[in-house]
């Protein structure tokens, strides 16, 4: 027992007994115990009296204690009869059977999961399947005779002599940790560096910078009225450096490590290494072997306790290191699987089931999972099915796709089912309490999947989420309702959907409660997993469709809980058991029924009808589909099956409202029937019945199909001229209870608003509230409103919704399933309506002048039109684009080989802002689209990843600085024919504006032509319509960047003056501008133009040229244009470009150069500096207004001789400083170049960006007069403008000379990830 801390306990009346092995036991003997405090190691001295004897309380009053804890309700499987059916059946508990677990990935060190109930290895094999780990090592090196390698960071590995590799050769390739980690480890990690790495270096050298400025502010500038050039020099130098280390912690970024990676074969398997040291102590880090062979792992560092293991594809060329992106699948492996031999309440649902870790969630994304991830997880599954037998798939995922039966990943998903025989169970999703909400999957193109709801049981509150009360069991309040958007129920059954169950280690915590229909579904997967375990034990055969179907008929239909929350019901894993063994040999057993209901081919009926509807005919279609088997090429078992099947079948049906055929004879055909629905008699609200099919020769195996029904039938509103509104009055909420109500919005309404009161002093309560519109083609999160709110008597609690007119809404509303408590609420719900004529966005175009809308009302309503322009939406086509065949690892068995577009596009960011790539075809789809996946990867001009995105662009914002940016889009397909239609496809650049640029609204045409009154308010009243002018945006609005070919302008419009009109009513705004202002036409060319033409061109060829040819035009040149400066000014450039980061100085190293090649610098310099009149130019420059008639003309001029004194004074300053670095000792020289350099302080800022050219020599004079925090702001200046590792190298020495070692060091470490030798792989 753990050593109590000071507190009091109080125990009463236990029958208890006190040994050396159990403290507090149920016995016969009675104690009373009221008190005991630790205040010696004897914690229980004197504690336990017999009978009557007790010690009485000196702290408080005798409270009970009960140490009886609920531990099943922690891992909850009671409920469900696991507990009954493993205690009747221990040997079915899973073992023979292996789950796949498609989720973030599975922690093989995680307690719980090393190893069966039967001693095996629980975790079998582990890929991330995203692609978020892998490593290209398609590089390939032999060790130096030092027995070293040189990584692709360019550090020196150091390579152990105990490592066996017989060819010598070494893979090499880097890992960038921060691109694997979840977000809250990648946090950890970064405070930690901070406060470790960064804070105990920066602080002192502060500190220690402010006091040497201080230091001379006290002791010279103080003192000395007029400073010397040096004093100013050094107070310039003292400033610079407590300026660039403020600016340093301003901008500081931890980018992450970057890690070398080393890949061997040592003759009998793949080993990796990786260099988690960062200087090349390889025998520090960890050394694995590929899982599938060694099953061994490791933690990536000490820190992150990250498992990683690893995998290599294409013969080395890529090495995968497999982490995780969150802990949710580890806790999900846990449900379905943990096993804890000496604590079985902590076990999974089959604890002796293995393990298949498939991560599909993508750690560059946030976890989200990509086609990429799903469809190679599928080829996983179809590869692995050759050596073993994947029993099921458990995939607590998903997204709300926009419509049903369509996409390349729901067919890939349903071949796994129908071609493997796996059972896949998935979760149903947490966007309830609204119907239609269920996500795909389930909701793909067959119904061959296991949907599962989530359910609350009573214990699970008393002991998981220690609620001081326990309320009656039933679904949670956020659980996905069904129906699917086609009608299919979307549930099969419902699970608990909680547990405390084992985390990854990285979360540095050993479980964790979570909850959602992720836990609900793998408790059905280990449920599934013991009745294979069982049946596999009896030799009983099955298939994923008696599964499904035996898991439906066998569960407990809970009464109080709506059928699109639970499906069939609880599962129920003993009946289930029952009704398998009972019915193997049926002849449905391997055959599922496709049901096509209407003319969309849709798997059920959804309704929702008006009330002056008719009665509805709808046909129905059922046709039988075979478990074919993958290994069977001819589908000869199949066949028999197909010619032999033939059911008689009875129709039931509960509901009066749906008439329907009493008998149907089903061979291997489609059957069509038809369903009369008569819902005008029904009462609003959700209404629920299903069409059950019945074997007649054995009705008590349960429905061997059935076909769903679900009628929503709205509630009238008072017509007109009354307020469209609804209102309950003092209605009785209990915990989890849900009041749903549909409506028919008038077709004007555009926005609702719900209000909720109570009149209840004494309580308060929390709702989850969800309005939700179904539209054709679109998803159910397109248009609803979800919100959690409370509810007191202290103010009415408001909340707007969108609206669509014309279209059914369900307002829901949900008395949180954990709020304890009744509430009597009363609520209102009122529609508004301010309709424009434009639909859901307006288009404008500057060309129509005045662009012109109609507004109407749908009652009176006060309009105030606010029309805001915030994003610049360039376009851009792709630069390049190619189309590869993928490696073995993308082609879908047997032979169904892949493909992957690559398109790249190049841009330019003006100003620093917030981007975000769309690529408008491709985006909003996942499981429906047409396509595998899709994805990009955003890179500035060094390479470096700054933001990687997918198909939903809301997700995925990146703020950019000022530069050139590329972007690499990845599309992948089987069909090469359909990508090459994709090589131009436009890719929209969003750009959030510096600041909203608003439109101007005027109420008539003549004010919006002429720019007069623009429009406040008015009061619009029911059925009125009122004309609106908006007025395109003058020129000046907008700068020349936001005005390019095809580039547009986004925002928003709202119409209504009410503020919750404002929130819940908007509409797109898009804005197309004219081309930018024409500047004026220049006077025509003058016959002496073309030879200044010609002389400037040829003056532009010579720094590209070099050798003989460069001397040549140099001569040819001064023969021609005797005179011309810019001759001179050209060549410098050629023999010393003035920008080329390569040419800048090292700290501790001479140039390599010679004093002739300098004396010929500075004597081409002196031409151009002498041939200048700099005084006359100083004094042109200074004049402020020159009124002569050529007075442009002269500011040309004289800005070009400008920029060339200061080039020459550049060009003759770094041979100076070249000069000094090679002779020292030479004070003629620090002369000359003091000279030199206060010279070009007259043309041009020491920092000046439209001359990099001086920014380059400012380097060259800082690092020879060692003025290294003058340097090192020049250096910064020049990364801002055109980034480079050779000046972030330049960086790195001027750290070191200042002693701020950790910022050389993080500097020096953050290189291979700034400047990368090659994009990463998708």
């Amino acid at each position: 027992m753990k050593k109590l801390g000071r507190i009091s306990y109080h125990i009463l009346l236990y029958r208890t007994k006190y040994t050396k092995t159990t403290t507090l036991q149920r016995m016969t003997s009675t104690v009373t115990v009221v008190s005991v405090l630790p205040e010696s190691e004897k914690m229980f001295q004197h504690l336990y009296e017999r009978k009557n004897n007790s010690i009485e309380s000196s702290k408080m009053e005798d409270v009970p204690i009960d140490c009886d804890f609920p531990v099943w309700g922690l891992l909850p499987k009671k409920e469900t009869g696991v507990v009954s059916f493993l205690n009747k059946y221990p040997k079915y508990d899973g073992r023979g059977t292996v789950i796949a677990i498609f989720d973030s990935g599975v922690d093989p060190a995680a307690p719980g999961l090393q190893v069966t109930s039967t001693g095996e290895t629980k975790v079998i094999e582990r890929f991330d399947c995203s692609g978020s780990g892998d490593v290209d090592t398609s590089t390939v090196i032999k060790k130096d005779t030092d027995g070293c390698i040189t990584g692709l960071t360019g550090r020196k590995l150091k390579v152990p002599e105990t490592w066996k590799n017989p060819s010598g050769e070494y893979r090499i390739g880097v890992l960038y940790p921060f691109s694997m980690y979840p977000s809250k480890v990648k946090e950890r990690i970064q405070e930690y560096r901070k406060e470790h790495i960064w804070d105990v270096g920066h602080k002192p050298a502060f500190a220690e910078a402010n006091k040497k400025l201080q230091e001379f502010e006290s002791e010279v500038v103080s003192k000395n009225p007029t400073l010397s050039s040096e004093d100013k020099f050094m107070k310039e130098e003292l400033e610079a450096r407590v300026e660039v280390l403020q600016n340093a912690e301003k901008k500081y970024t931890d980018l992450g490590p970057t890690y070398d990676c080393v890949l061997f074969h040592d003759g009998d398997v793949w080993r990796a290494c990786i260099d988690t040291s960062e200087c090349g102590d390889l025998a520090s880090g960890p050394l694995l072997g590929e899982y599938s062979v060694t099953h061994e792992h490791a933690h990536l560092t000490d820190l992150d306790e990250m498992t990683i293991s690893i995998n290599v594809h294409d013969e080395g060329q890529t090495l995968e290191v497999v982490g995780m992106c969150s802990t949710h699948g580890t806790h999900v492996a846990a449900i379905a699987s943990g096993y804890f031999a000496d604590e079985p309440e902590k076990n999974g649902v089959a604890p002796g089931a293995k393990i298949i870790s498939l991560t599909i969630g993508d750690s560059r994304l946030g976890s989200m999972e990509t086609g990429t991830a799903l469809i190679r997880a599928c080829i996983k599954i179809m590869e692995l099915s050759k050596k073993m037998k994947i029993d099921v798939i458990n995939m607590s995922y998903g997204e709300h796709a926009h419509w049903s039966n369509a996409g390349r990943v729901g067919e890939t998903i349903c071949s796994v089912v129908n071609e493997y025989g796996v059972s896949w169970v998935v979760s149903a999703g947490n966007h309830g309490p609204a119907l239609a909400t269920v996500g795909s999957p389930p909701d793909i193109e067959q119904a061959v999947l296991i949907g599962v709801g989530a359910y609350v049981s009573p214990e699970m509150m008393s002991a998981a989420y220690s609620m001081r009360a326990r309320l009656g069991g039933g679904a949670f309040s956020w659980s996905s309702r069904g129906p699917a958007a086609d009608g299919a129920l979307g549930l099969a059954v419902c699970a608990p959907g909680g547990a405390i169950a084992s985390v990854a280690r990285f979360t540095l915590r050993s479980c964790q409660l979570m909850n959602g229909t992720s836990m609900a579904a793998p408790h059905v997967a280990g449920v599934v997993a013991a009745l294979i375990s069982g049946l596999k034990d009896k030799d009983i055969p099955y298939s994923p469709y008696s599964i499904k179907r035996m898991l439906e008929n066998s569960a407990t239909y809970l009464s109080h809980v709506e059928p699109w929350a639970q499906g069939a019901g609880l599962v129920n894993i003993e009946k289930a058991f029952e009704l398998l063994t009972s019915y193997h040999d049926v002849l449905e057993r391997d055959v599922t029924f496709s049901i096509q209901c209407g003319p969309a081919n849709s798997k059920g009926i959804l309704l929702r009808p008006r009330p002056d509807d008719p009665q509805k005919d709808i046909g129905v279609t059922i046709e039988p589909k075979f478990l074919h088997y993958h290994d069977d090429e001819h589908d000869k078992a199949v066949m028999s099956k197909q010619l032999s099947f033939g059911m008689r079948l009875a129709l039931s049906c509960g509901a009066a409202w749906l008439a329907a055929p009493a008998h149907l004879d089903l061979m291997n055909a489609a059957r069509p029937i038809a369903l009369r629905l008569d819902t005008a008699a029904l009462p609003p609200g959700a209404h629920f019945t299903s069409l059950n099919a019945y074997d007649v020769t054995c009705p008590e195996k349960g429905p061997v199909f059935r076909v769903p029904v679900t009628v929503l039938q709205p509630t009238p509103l008072p017509p007109p001229p009354a307020a469209p509104q609804f209102t309950a009055t003092d209605v009785l909420f209990k915990p989890a209870n849900i009041k749903r109500h549909f409506f028919m919005p008038p077709q004007g309404a555009t926005w609702g608003v719900l209000k909720m009161w109570t009149t209840d002093h004494n309580n308060s309560g929390r709702f989850l509230v969800h309005t939700m519109q179904l539209l054709p083609r679109r998803s159910c999160r397109c248009h609803e409103t979800q919100k959690m709110v409370n509810v007191s008597s202290e103010a009415p609690t408001l909340l707007p919704f969108q609206v669509v007119g014309g279209v059914l809404i369900e307002v829901v509303i949900a008395k949180y399933w954990a709020n304890i408590g009744d509430l009597i609420m009363s609520y209102t719900i009122e529609f508004h309506g301010l309709k424009p004529d434009f639909g859901s966005r307006l288009v404008f175009a500057a060309s129509e002048g005045i662009r012109t809308f109609n507004v109407s009302a749908l009652r009176l309503q006060e309009l105030q039109p606010t029309a805001q322009l915030k994003y610049s939406e360039p376009v851009v086509r792709p630069t390049e684009s190619k189309i590869i065949s993928l490696t073995a690892r993308d082609v879908i068995p047997p032979a169904r080989q892949i493909y992957q577009l690559l398109n790249t596009y190049n841009f330019h960011i003006a100003k620093a802002t917030e981007v975000t790539p769309i690529v408008t075809m491709l985006s909003e789809t996942l499981y429906e689209s047409e396509f595998e996946s899709q994805m990009w990867m955003l890179y500035n001009s060094c390479k470096q990843l700054m933001a990687v995105g997918d198909a939903y662009p809301s997700k995925y914002s990146v703020k950019l600085e000022k530069g050139d940016y590329v972007l690499r889009l990845n599309v992948r397909h089987d069909n090469r024919a359909l990508l090459e239609r994709l090589q131009e496809l436009p890719v929209l650049v969003q750009q959030r504006l510096a600041q909203t640029i608003a439109l101007d609204v005027y109420c008539s045409h003549s004010q919006a032509i002429t720019g007069g009154k623009k429009f406040v308010t008015a009061s619009l009243s029911n059925g009125t319509t009122l004309p609106l002018y908006i007025a395109a945006l003058p020129s000046d609005k907008l700068s020349r960047s936001q005005l390019g070919v095809g580039q547009a302008l986004s925002g928003s419009l709202s119409l209504a003056k009410d503020e919750l009109g404002r929130r819940a009513d908007t509409y797109a705004l898009h804005y197309a501008p004219c081309e930018p202002p024409r500047r004026a036409a220049k006077d025509k060319p003058k016959p002496d133009d073309y030879a200044d033409a010609y002389r400037d061109f040829a003056a532009g060829w010579l720094p590209k040229l070099e050798g003989d040819k460069l001397e040549q035009l140099y001569e040819e040149m001064q023969q021609k244009f005797p005179g011309y400066l810019g001759t001179y000014i050209a060549y410098l450039h050629a023999l010393d470009p003035p920008t080329d980061p390569k040419k800048l100085p090292h700290a501790n190293e001479e140039p390599d150069v010679t004093k002739a090649w300098c004396e010929q610098l500075i004597a081409i310099s002196d031409k151009v500096i002498k041939a200048i009149d700099q005084d006359k130019l100083l004094a042109n420059l200074g004049i402020k207004n020159d009124i002569r008639s050529d007075a442009n003309k002269i500011k040309q001029e004289q800005e070009r001789q400008r920029g060339w004194a200061a080039e020459a004074l550049c060009r003759r300053g770094a041979a100076l400083s070249r000069l000094r670095r090679l002779a020292p000792a030479a004070p003629a020289l620090a002369a000359a170049a003091a000279d030199n350099y206060a010279d070009l302080l007259k043309f041009a800022d020491a920092a000046d960006p439209k001359l990099p050219a001086v920014m380059h020599y400012g380097v060259w004079h800082c690092f020879t007069n060692k003025h290294w925090g003058r340097a090192i702001k020049l250096l910064n200046k020049i990364q801002e403008e055109r980034p480079s590792r050779d000046a972030e190298e330049r960086l790195v020495e001027a750290y070191e000379q200042l002693g701020w070692n950790y910022l050389a060091k993080t500097t020096q470490l953050s290189l291979p990830i700034k400047y990368p030798s090659a994009y990463r792989p998708f």
